[in-house]
């Protein structure tokens, strides 16, 4: 099974660079998509806020950049912590 997601989008919010209990940096962020796209044969604007997570040296990058900055990002989805939603886990940048 394959769990992929390719999205650009804009650094919303940033909360602090924060450690895991390992030491691991890691970073929670809300990314903002705006785009249009085919449906059902019909042009649709589309807009969504997702929340995401990036750990690592990737965390240490992404916590330098600036809040509205255009990227791709590359990753896969799991439910959150608390069991409430979807939360984009980071795997790779590029800027867009």
């Amino acid at each position: 099974m394959e769990n992929r997601v390719v999205l650009t989008a804009c650094i919303a919010e940033a909360d602090a660079l924060r450690y895991t209990p390992a030491g691991l940096p890691a970073l929670d962020l809300k990314l903002e998509h705006g785009s249009q796209q085919q449906e059902a044969g019909v042009q649709r604007e589309v807009k969504a806020v997702v929340k995401a997570i990036v750990f690592g040296a990737l965390a240490e990058r992404l916590a330098r950049q600036a809040l509205g900055s255009l990227w791709v990002f590359q990753g896969f989805l799991a439910t959150s912590r608390n069991g409430k939603g979807l939360v984009f886990h980071i795997q790779d940048i590029q800027q867009d």
